[in-house]
């Protein structure tokens, strides 16, 4: 794995020469049964190193603790490896959805950092990863909580866990779809 982070760092620099791009790879356990694949890094994720370490984590990490599932056993990653931003109306840098051409850039690097941790089932958190694995007609609002059969592995769209903090009313919904899984996971 310090091989492949060592040459994604290596491309960003050369893709983003002169840019400041904070790179943001994926953490856990090699060989995990599950990884999670979110969007892109926030603002902490970014300060921090680390995917998931901000709010969203730590609702992320709330639930999985509701289902029985230990952080500590999965893989976690993002789609995009550093932080989207922009500025706000009132000049401040502020988080945005990764383009297209963002997703397509670091889609040979998400593929081939799921082969390398090799997961039973990838879970993905959100319409990006879900779009950027299955193809642009696919939404999360439909696939949720719905194991599909996906290059051998088992793929679980769930709600991008910062979904529940602007939509609170998907709290049901996310806690259902993350027991479901973990049910998954019991019998398998």
């Amino acid at each position: 794995m310090e091989r492949f982070q060592r040459e994604l760092t290596d491309f960003i620099q050369k893709l983003y020469e002169g840019e400041r791009k904070v790179l943001v790879c994926g953490e856990g356990r090699m060989g995990a049964r599950v990884m999670l694949i979110g969007e892109a890094p926030g603002e902490q994720e970014s300060l921090q190193g680390r995917p998931f370490v901000g709010k969203a984590g730590r609702n992320l990490d709330a639930f999985l603790e509701a289902a029985g599932l230990a952080r500590s056993d999965l893989y976690v990653t993002n789609a995009v490896k550093f932080r989207p931003t922009k500025r706000s109306k009132a000049g401040r840098t502020v988080n945005r959805p990764p383009t297209q051409e963002e997703v397509r850039i670091f889609l040979p690097w998400l593929l081939r950092e799921i082969g390398l941790v090799n997961p039973r089932y990838v879970v993905t958190l959100g319409n990006v990863p879900l779009k950027a694995l299955l193809g642009p007609g696919h939404v999360i609002g439909e696939m949720h909580g719905r194991l599909i059969d996906w290059e051998g592995r088992g793929l679980y769209p769930l709600y991008h866990p910062a979904s529940v903090i602007y939509n609170p009313s998907l709290k049901d919904v996310y806690s259902q779809d993350v027991a479901r899984f973990a049910r998954i996971l019991q019998k398998d």
